[in-house]
C-alpha cells in the first residue's frame, strides 16, 4: 500500500506527513515567488453518476505547478490519479472548481481553443507510448507539428533535433517495432516535449520499462524541467522514481492527503552504462 513513508523512505529529509514543504512555504520570510504557474486546478472536483449512483472521482483538489517544476502523483489504483490528468490536459471538464494553464481559465475556452491549447502547449506520455507504426521515430515526433500546419520538412527538422536532445538521433528512421522499450518511451517523450510545449503530463511512463529504463525516463523528465522551463505532472506507483520529482502529492479516494518535497535527489540506480 502506497504512503508517505514510502517516499520519506528512499528520499530522506522530506517533511512530516501534513506538513507543507512546498517551495512557497519553505521560502525565507519576506521573499516573494516570481515564477509563473503553467497549471493551476482550484478546488477541482469530478463526479460520475447522479444520485446514489453517483462517484466521486476528485473531490476539492488544488494543485499549482510552475515552471521547471515537476510534480509526481501517487495514490492507489482508483484514487483519482488518471483522472486529474484528464482534467488537467482539458480532456475532461471538472464537476466544479476551476483550471488554468498557462494562467488562462481553460472552462472559459471553446472547444476549439481547447484543441489549440493541447497541440501547442500541453505533451502527453503515456505508458504504453502510444507511437504509431507505421511512422518512423522521427515522423512521430514531427506529427504533433504537422497536425497543427507546419510543414513536413520543417516538422522533420524540429522533429530530428528533439530527438536528438534525447539521444536518438541515430534512431530517427527506424520504426517502433525497430526500438527497444526504452527507446520507444524516450521517442514519446520527444513527441511530447516538440515545439514549444509548456506543460508535459505523464500517466505512468515508467510503467512497461524495467528499473534502470524507468529511472532513465524519469531523470529525461526533471532534466527536461530544468532546462526547458517546462512543467510536469508525472503519476506513478514507483516511490524511488517519486523522488525525483520536485514534489510528491498523494491521493486517496480522490482527494488529496499529504504532500512532501525532497531536500536532495533520489540515489540513481543507473550506472555510467545503463545512462547511455
Amino acid at each position: 500500500m502506497l504512503d508517505v513513508e514510502m517516499v520519506h523512505a528512499v528520499a530522506p529529509g522530506r517533511g512530516p506527513a501534513g506538513s507543507d514543504t512546498s517551495a512557497a512555504a519553505t521560502a525565507p520570510a519576506g521573499s516573494e515567488n516570481t515564477t509563473m504557474s503553467l497549471l493551476e486546478l482550484r478546488e477541482v472536483s469530478r463526479s460520475y453518476g447522479e444520485g446514489s449512483a453517483s462517484v466521486n472521482a476528485l473531490h476539492e483538489v488544488s494543485l499549482s505547478v510552475d515552471q521547471g517544476e515537476m510534480v509526481a502523483i501517487m495514490g492507489p489504483s482508483g484514487s483519482g490519479k488518471s483522472t486529474l490528468l484528464t482534467i488537467a490536459g482539458t480532456l475532461e471538464e471538472p464537476s466544479r472548481g476551476q483550471v488554468l494553464v498557462g494562467g488562462h481559465p481553460v472552462g472559459a475556452m471553446s472547444r476549439a481553443a481547447k484543441a489549440r491549447l493541447r497541440r501547442r502547449t500541453v505533451g502527453y506520455v503515456f505508458q504504453d507510448f502510444n507511437l504509431l507504426p507505421g511512422l518512423t521515430a522521427a515522423e512521430n515526433v514531427a506529427l504533433p507539428l504537422e497536425l497543427d500546419g507546419t510543414s513536413a520538412r520543417k516538422g522533420r527538422v524540429v522533429a530530428l533535433k528533439s530527438l536528438d536532445r534525447l539521444g536518438l538521433g541515430g534512431r530517427a528512421s527506424h520504426y517502433p517495432d525497430q526500438l527497444s522499450g526504452g527507446e520507444r518511451q524516450r521517442v514519446a517523450i520527444a513527441r511530447a516535449m516538440v515545439g514549444e510545449r509548456k506543460l508535459l503530463l505523464a500517466d505512468e511512463p515508467s510503467g512497461a520499462l524495467d528499473s534502470a529504463n524507468g529511472e532513465a525516463v524519469m531523470q529525461l523528465l526533471h532534466d527536461a524541467c530544468k532546462k526547458t522551463g517546462m512543467a510536469a505532472v508525472v503519476v506513478t506507483h514507483d516511490a524511488h522514481l517519486a523522488s525525483w520529482a520536485d514534489r510528491v502529492m498523494f491521493l486517496r479516494d480522490g482527494r488529496v492527503t499529504d504532500q512532501a518535497a525532497p531536500v536532495r535527489g533520489p540515489e540513481p540506480l543507473l550506472t555510467p552504462e545503463a545512462d547511455k
